[in-house]
């Protein structure tokens, strides 16, 4: 049976009226010679041109083929573009998440330096003229435990489950931490706010003392010569403090050697992951113990000292009631605030850094201070203050450098 072509191209009374006059429709017209059509925009990739051949079944089959390939090969080479482009994404987004993350930490820095001059000026401006540090202390613990409470009580932080061994391991943190704050206010009480935060820049020296007693860690050289500056500075302060008073100086000092204490104890119950707890719930619960056991000795140390003419006492002296009880309560929020954002730094970032970082908030609260308060200062007592805070910093970059094994 003899077989009949059948002429793919239609007629030209076949052929649809064009209504829309932008249609991108192009009919494939017979032409003698052959045409060429230009596919090199198909999704932005580099194509080859087809040639058209006169209207026939295997000519059209072919530039279906053709086209079909080259849309094919078009968007094959489209996910080529974008799988080449993830990396670049990846980048970007690794590069975006480092500036959130920096971003987030120097805000966190910032807090904790703000709460601290903040706690640091209305702390004194309440023991001014309500010298019962006792109290003061008692009440800030106050503050603290009820922002824990809600914090707990409304998931805003999961709660932990302390065991009874863990609590007899917290009990001595809280005390020190008791002792400490309690010591550091009477200090505040006694002298200048600048004077007491110069006293307290020897804790590194405390700190390496007690390791070495404690921990058993013995410190390098360049640690111990970092140390010399320190205790120079802070002698050199001393002997030319104007507000000097033995009281402020000895709760100082004692102070330092309290809260390293407190700090060589955590690192040494934080060591057992598994039984340890994070930083910030430590804090919550050491704050807690400090509050409940120190209420009782704050009342006998003190006496109930904020009865309404103890009160007026105090606003004789310069705050009224009102303006005294809401320093008392901002004091309270900031020390529970700064102590609980260092906290959360020391959480993310290396101990190291931490402690550069609390050499730098030293400068920033007794300058701050000594501006708030007009405090005098004279050469020699700047002098010693900034060896002090010198020798800090050396500490902190000394502990970076790791002592060299002794070949065998």
């Amino acid at each position: 049976m003899q077989s009949t072509a059948i002429p793919l191209c239609p007629p030209p009374f076949l052929k649809p009226p064009n209504r829309n006059s932008n249609s991108r429709f192009i009919p494939l017209h017979h032409s003698p010679s052959p045409t060429q059509f230009d596919l090199t925009s198909i999704h932005g990739v580099s194509c080859h041109r087809i040639t058209s051949s006169p209207c026939s079944a295997s000519s059209i089959n072919s530039t279906r083929t053709s086209v079909s390939f080259l849309v094919s090969n078009g968007r094959y080479n489209d996910v080529k573009v974008r799988a080449a482009s993830v990396p670049g994404s990846a980048d970007e987004t690794a590069k975006s998440n480092s500036l959130a993350r920096t971003l987030q930490l120097g805000s966190l820095f910032g807090l904790w330096y703000l709460l601290n001059i903040y706690f640091n000026i209305y702390n004194k401006q309440v023991l001014k003229v309500y010298p019962f540090s006792a109290t003061v202390t008692a009440f800030q613990f106050g503050c603290g435990t009820v922002i824990v409470t809600f914090m707990w009580a409304f998931k805003l932080y999961a709660r932990p489950k302390i065991s009874r061994s863990q609590l007899l391991a917290i009990l001595p943190l809280a005390v020190a931490h008791t002792l400490g704050n309690l010591l550091t206010s009477i200090s505040l009480g006694k002298v200048a706010v600048s004077f007491t935060h110069t006293i307290k820049s020897m804790e590194p020296f405390f700190t390496v003392v007690l390791s070495a007693l404690v921990l058993g860690e013995s410190p390098t050289l360049w640690v111990v010569s970092s140390l010399a500056p320190i205790v120079g500075g802070v002698a050199l302060a001393s002997f030319t403090e104007t507000s000097f008073n033995w009281t402020g100086f000895c709760s100082a000092m004692v102070s330092n050697l309290v809260n390293q204490s407190r700090n060589v104890l955590s690192k040494k119950f934080l060591v057992k992951k598994e039984e340890g707890l994070d930083n910030i719930n430590l804090f919550s619960v050491i704050t807690i113990i400090s509050f409940v056991t120190f209420v009782p000795i704050a009342i006998f140390m003190d006496g109930i000292k904020f009865t309404p003419s103890y009160l007026q006492s105090a606003a004789s002296q310069g705050l009224n009631i009102r303006e005294l009880c809401v320093r008392s309560l901002l004091a309270g929020l900031c020390f529970y605030g700064y102590q609980q954002v260092s906290y959360m730094i020391l959480q993310v970032v290396s101990p190291v850094t931490h402690a550069v970082g609390n050499c730098v908030k030293r400068v920033v609260v007794i300058v701050s201070s000594v501006i708030f308060f007009q405090t005098p200062v004279s050469l020699i007592n700047f002098l010693g203050t900034g060896l002090a805070l010198a020798g800090v910093f050396l500490y902190s970059r000394a502990k970076r450098i790791k002592p060299t094994s002794k070949a065998a």
